[in-house]
């Protein structure tokens, strides 16, 4: 990271007294003003404000070669870490000889591309490590990776460790049911009922990983709801099959990946308000220090807006289980930008 030096101010002056030497007395300079002005306050980060946490650096056009990546140790590489079994977003692929794919990995081949150039080689310049929810921010931390793309929201608490770049996804909380209990709806009014809905889900049995928020919010929004929990959302499915649940809960680009393995599961288009206003906004997250990182990638997301390479990763991955702009409002497109940060 560029570091910016400051002018050091001269605070004293060397008197030459001289007498008898027909020299007037001359009056000392003033002290010179700053040659730039302070840098402003950090800008705080409200909880549960949409105009504070999602708000980013605006985008750089710093030259790749200069952007710090790598350990330092050996051949310049992009240390990334992903998901590995969040089916969509970032899977191995067995039939692929496990090779990592799916959303997020589309979004990390781009920024890779427009740092790497022209030499770009996917095998040899990005290092994906397959790391936990939980060791996404001590890695970054501790700058054993450059950047983690795993399905990460953007929040106040993180911005204290972390720094992210701008929301590249807008994931809401969302159902997958049994497709028996999908119910047919009219939901544009023409009369026709070609979508379906969530059904009532009191004393419906629902499932989401032990501990999650996804729980609370179903059983605050309806809580005569059975509560079934287990231990990651792969657990839920197996519920699911095995007829123990009837819904499972979570994040609409989980849900996605669920509904892709199991046939006769399905998110529906006509969904409840779970998780509050805001949503899940999804950022890349970089160690706090390298800002010029994260602006790099801001003007890659921006890049990606411009010639449609976003909308045709969505297209690609999520729209076919998710829906389109009518029907998936805010995940089906790319989400406006804030700056300021």
């Amino acid at each position: 990271m560029t570091r910016i030096s400051r002018p050091v101010v001269v605070l004293g002056a060397l008197a030459l007294i001289l007498s008898g030497c027909g020299y007037d007395e001359t009056p000392l300079p003033e002290d010179p003003a700053p040659s730039s002005a302070a840098p402003p306050p950090p800008l705080l980060c409200e909880r549960d404000s949409v105009e504070t946490d999602k708000r980013s650096y605006a985008p750089g056009s710093v030259d790749p070669a200069d952007l710090e990546i790598g350990d330092g140790s050996g051949p310049r590489t992009l240390r990334v870490g992903v998901s590995a079994d969040t089916y969509l977003m970032a899977a191995a692929n067995p039939e692929k000889n496990n090779r990592i794919e799916g959303f997020d990995i589309e979004i990390v081949t781009r920024i890779a591309e427009e740092i790497f150039g022209d030499d770009f080689n996917p095998g040899r310049d990005i290092e994906y490590r397959v790391i936990t929810a939980g060791q996404r921010i001590p890695l970054l931390e501790e700058g054993e990776l450059d950047m983690v793309v795993r399905n990460m929201t953007i929040n106040c608490d993180r911005w204290e460790h972390i720094a992210f770049s701008a929301e590249y996804y807008h994931a809401t909380q969302k159902v997958l049911v049994r497709a028996d209990l999908a119910e047919p709806v009219d939901a544009d009014g023409d009369g026709v009922e070609d979508e379906t809905q969530v059904p009532d889900l009191a004393e419906l049995r629902v499932c989401a990983p032990t501990g999650s928020t996804s729980l609370d919010n179903v059983a605050e929004e309806e809580p005569e709801a059975v509560i079934s929990p287990a231990p990651n959302h792969t657990g839920c499915l197996v519920k699911l099959q095995n007829g123990d649940v009837d819904v499972i809960t979570g994040d609409d680009t989980v849900l996605a990946g669920l509904a892709a393995q199991d046939p006769y599961a399905i998110v529906p288009e006509v969904q409840p308000q779970l998780g509050g206003e805001y949503g899940e906004p999804y950022g890349v997250g970089v160690n706090a220090e390298n800002i010029e990182l994260a602006a790099f990638i801001n003007q890659v997301l921006e890049d990606m807006r411009a010639d449609g390479s976003w909308q045709a990763a969505y297209n690609k991955w999520l729209a076919p289980y998710l829906g389109g702009p009518d029907v998936n409002e805010e995940g089906a497109v790319q989400p406006e930008p804030l700056y300021g940060r």
